[in-house]
């Protein structure tokens, strides 16, 4: 049998296809300085018009938080450029000094989306973003499209000001007692790291969140409860966490090289995988392969995590018969790795055109990286096999 794991993944200098599916160095900064422009903007301009346009008592500054696949770590590149765009979600959080028992007052939902839409107006005519409208706008959030490639997502939220009052009272906290720590700790760097994190988390103290809409709607929507869940997860799985991330990723790709458009969503392969996660140090080529076969059960029906609202939410949008071509599909890639990994030495070649068919031309076309399993580790990568129990007749003494 053969380990197709460099394939996939390797720490040594090759490129190989968990490499060619994640952005670029100079992708990441070329939208992080988009990023940049759009808080730039929008933090004074939106604080300006709080009183005056949103009826507020008094002048409040919005925040802002990356969200999504790129603040758990599973973005990828798309598949067929011509169809597919690297997509970064960045929402705007207001706090609103004015909450009724449903949330803001009803008719701050549209003037706080069309205010906001109207500033990016401005903002895309000087650096020559396209602002999308008409029918190919969403309900939820504004999308510029900031190049060919890329368009980022911006959801605009509220919250108490409340809430937000105690999440900027612990940061001050957190970080005074981290100066002083610098100074008087001989565990210094573990304690940094620890209020680091503590720092970091502090977007979870917001019990009470609204999205806006297009339509003049609030809904209530917290997408830290999904990050939370994927954090929690990469946890759980210990030191194969971060292999669940990667075969998270790995079935994105698979997902867009499949479907040019539609698909199941990311957060549905996500959920799906975490639930049956079989991760194999070292083997991320078996850990993808028991991924495919818990794929092919979960996208035939419906997708629920009770870590995620109570489980209220179906993250399978594909209808009746989508959701069967997804699991056929799902189950064609886990019986063609099971025939990749199970060709001899000399059929390396046959093994590689296997894994293209299922992943495209991104995966590498270098043999060297296939390996051959010992008798050994054949014995350690297959499962255990079930046997049953020997029939015992009845007998009796004497």
């Amino acid at each position: 049998m053969l380990n197709l794991t460099k394939l996939f993944f390797s720490s040594a200098d090759d490129i190989v296809f968990s490499d060619k599916i994640a952005p670029t160095d100079e992708q990441r900064d070329f939208l992080t300085q988009c990023r940049t422009k759009i808080r730039e903007y929008l933090k004074p301009a939106i604080a300006d018009a709080t009183v005056a346009v949103l009826g507020m008592e008094k002048r409040v500054e919005p925040r802002f938080r990356t969200q999504g696949s790129w603040s758990y770590k599973t973005c990828i590149q798309p598949a067929h450029t011509d169809k597919q765009e690297i997509d970064l979600d960045y929402g705007v959080y207001l706090p609103v000094d004015v909450w009724q028992e449903n949330g803001p007052p009803a008719a701050m939902a549209k003037k706080y989306f069309d205010l906001v839409e109207t500033l990016l107006q401005v903002l895309c005519a000087q650096e020559r973003w396209t602002l999308i409208t008409g029918s190919d706008a969403k309900d939820t959030c504004i999308r510029i499209d900031v190049c060919s490639w890329a368009h980022i997502d911006i959801p605009l939220y509220a919250a108490p000001l409340e809430e937000f009052s105690k999440i900027v009272e612990r940061t001050v906290a957190l970080n005074n007692e981290r100066r002083s720590m610098v100074f008087d700790s001989v565990n210094g760097n573990e304690s940094f790291e620890v209020l680091a994190k503590a720092i970091a988390q502090t977007w979870d103290d917001l019990d009470t969140i609204m999205l806006a809409s297009r339509s003049g709607l609030w809904r209530a929507s917290d997408p830290e409860d999904v990050a939370k869940w994927i954090r929690d997860q990469v946890v759980r799985f210990g030191d194969l966490g971060n292999q669940f991330l990667r075969v998270c990723r790995y079935a994105k790709a698979w997902r867009d090289f499949h479907w040019k458009s539609r698909g199941p969503t990311s957060i549905s392969l996500m959920i799906a995988i975490a639930q049956s996660f079989e991760g194999k140090r070292g083997r991320d080529d078996i850990a993808f392969e028991n991924a495919a076969n818990a794929l092919s059960t979960a996208l035939s029906a419906e997708i629920r995590e009770p870590g995620i609202d109570d489980g209220a939410e179906d993250f399978n949008r594909l209808n009746e018969e989508e959701r069967d071509e997804a699991s056929s599909k799902a189950e064609d890639l886990a019986v063609a790795l099971r025939r990749a990994r199970g060709c001899q030495e000399y059929q390396k070649h046959q093994a590689l055109q296997i894994t293209l068919g299922q992943l495209g031309e991104r995966i590498s076309l270098n043999t060297n990286l296939i390996d051959v399993e010992s008798a050994t580790e054949i014995v350690r990568s297959s499962a255990p096999a079930v046997v049953p129990a020997p029939r015992v007749p009845n007998t009796s003494a004497g």
